[in-house]
């Protein structure tokens, strides 16, 4: 699953920047550096200084140097090879986590180097061919042998406590993924994004080295450490696993730039969004909804909390909401039935929802949602991230720490009611108008229990100038014990996007999130 996932992005990928995961920067330098034997501790300074160091030296990039045997599969081959279980890192040592690796080859041709550290030591685990399976695949381990890994897997037993699943993922560029309980993977989230949807095209950053703290046989969290590379910036992580119901990474970064970027995207995510509740397929599909996410939530540090519901739009389409200290944003997946996908091999209901939650004070800047067209359910077209309004300094050091949670049925949600789907359509019996558009929404929440049965909820929605409200009607809905909106809108230029926002209001209370949606330019 994981890789059918990692596919997907490598396409997304290879159409926005021109570029794959398999051709991102690797500095030689590091390969070489002496970690085995270390007399001290290692902790996160150790990999700040790394990327200093990094920040003001050039750049250099690495070329490919695959054997032609693995150089040139395709996914389904890559699939082939597996790594043995039995080979796992602190199997044998009953520990309660196991580090399992990925082979490279397909898009995925620079090498990542791993260490572990124990106590005050440091070593690197190595990489050998006969820890894999190669399947059906006509290869020489012997020719493997120079290789390394591509990334690696943290397994933790978290639906029962005889048998380690996998939660956390390392494989291409900076994304990695995680697991809670119950949950199949999904969306990816990533250590940075630069020059998301610019013109100008995006670069990768990379994760070029790990060190990971070898758990005590009590321990219930793990401790990553990661460099990072790129042309322009440099970066050190520390990642704080925790595995849960709701399983969550502490991420502590500081960075470095060699050079200005024209947009610094903080604690991304990236998703797929095909069709959904808004938007019917435009093929023939048994599947009614095809997305790892629904929705972009936002938290604003004012109390006021926005939906907006995720489209697969015909152009590029970039939106954003300017913010000073915000409370989080997350990619979420609202829907939970598995009648609303149909889909027994990706159980898209399973999916987790990734939220974000700052440490500290952000400032002012912007989360912003980039949505880009896909024919397909191959390619990861969603990304959101945190702009911030200043930018950091060329060679100075930018720090962050956010918590990252990988959320399914206690997902973050607003204290008094929340968007639970989006409809798009006018009904059979309603005169049809190319330039008017019907919307339906509902919203579920607790406030609505509390609702005195005097109060008749209003909604409330404006648009921006190239859209005029025509209708608003609120009405209960019975079968959920929630409210249902219907809006209808019409455009006035048929190549321009209509920005809508709406809520509920009982009086002067509001009694909803803000529901912010935009109609793409047909």
């Amino acid at each position: 699953m994981y890789l059918n996932l990692s596919q997907r992005t490598q396409s997304r990928i290879s159409a926005l920047a021109r570029a794959r995961i398999a051709v991102l920067p690797l500095s030689a330098a590091l390969l070489l550096s002496a970690t085995v034997g270390s007399a001290f501790a290692f902790d996160f300074d150790n990999v700040a200084k790394q990327a200093k160091d990094l920040a003001a030296s050039s750049y250099s990039k690495p070329e490919g140097s695959l054997p032609k045997e693995i150089a040139n599969l395709d996914y389904g081959q890559y699939k082939e090879i597996r790594f043995r279980p039995e080979k796992s890192t602190w199997r044998s040592q009953k520990l309660p986590f196991e580090l399992a690796f990925f082979h490279q080859g397909y898009a995925f041709d620079q090498p990542v180097k791993i260490n572990e550290i124990n106590g005050q030591s440091v070593r690197e685990i190595r990489f050998d061919p006969n820890d894999f399976d190669f399947g059906a695949l006509k290869v020489d381990p012997r020719k493997m042998r120079g290789l390394g890994f591509a990334g690696f897997r943290v397994h933790f037993p978290l639906n029962t406590p005889k048998y380690k699943d996998e939660v956390l993922s390392f494989l291409g560029a900076s994304y990695f993924r995680g697991l809670g309980k119950d949950q199949t993977y999904g969306l990816s989230a990533r250590g940075l994004a630069i020059d998301t949807g610019l013109s100008s095209g995006e670069e990768f950053p990379r994760f070029t080295e790990f060190w990971i703290e070898r758990p005590k046989a009590s321990d219930k969290e793990l401790t990553i450490y990661a460099l990072l590379n790129s042309r322009r910036v440099t970066g050190a992580y520390r990642f704080v696993l925790k595995p849960g119901v709701d399983s969550t990474v502490d991420v502590k970064a500081q960075l470095y730039l060699r050079e200005n970027v024209s947009k610094l995207g903080l604690a991304p995510l990236t998703s797929m969004f095909l069709h959904g509740d808004n938007q019917r397929s435009q093929v023939d599909d048994y599947r009614p909804e095809v997305h790892d996410s629904d929705g972009l939530s936002v938290a604003s540090g004012t109390g006021e909390w926005i939906w907006r519901p995720l489209v697969n739009p015909k152009r590029l389409l970039v939106t954003s909401y300017s913010l000073s200290n915000p409370a989080g944003f997350g990619l979420m997946q609202r829907d939970r039935s598995f009648a609303s996908y149909q889909d027994l091999n990706a159980h898209y209901e399973k999916q987790p929802s990734a939220w974000v939650q700052p440490k500290g004070n952000w400032g002012n800047g912007r989360v912003e949602l980039v949505q880009i067209p896909t024919p397909d359910e191959t390619n990861d077209n969603i990304v959101a991230f945190w702009v911030p309004e200043t930018q950091p300094k060329v060679g100075q050091p930018f720090n962050l720490e956010y918590t990252l949670s990988w959320q399914k049925d206690a997902e973050k949600r607003p204290p008094l009611s929340w968007v639970t789907q989006t409809r798009r359509g006018l009904g059979v019996l309603k005169k049809s108008d190319d330039n008017v558009t019907g919307l339906v929404v509902d919203f579920e929440g607790p406030v609505f229990k509390k609702l005195s049965d005097k109060v008749q909820p209003e909604g409330v929605v404006s648009a921006d100038d190239n859209g005029k409200v025509l209708e608003t009607r609120v009405e209960r809905n019975d079968v959920t014990g929630g409210w249902r909106m219907t809006v209808k809108v019409r455009r006035n230029e048929d190549n321009k996007p209509v920005e809508l926002r709406g809520f509920l209001r009982g009086g002067s209370t509001t009694l909803s999130e803000t529901w912010s949606y935009i109609l793409p330019p047909n």
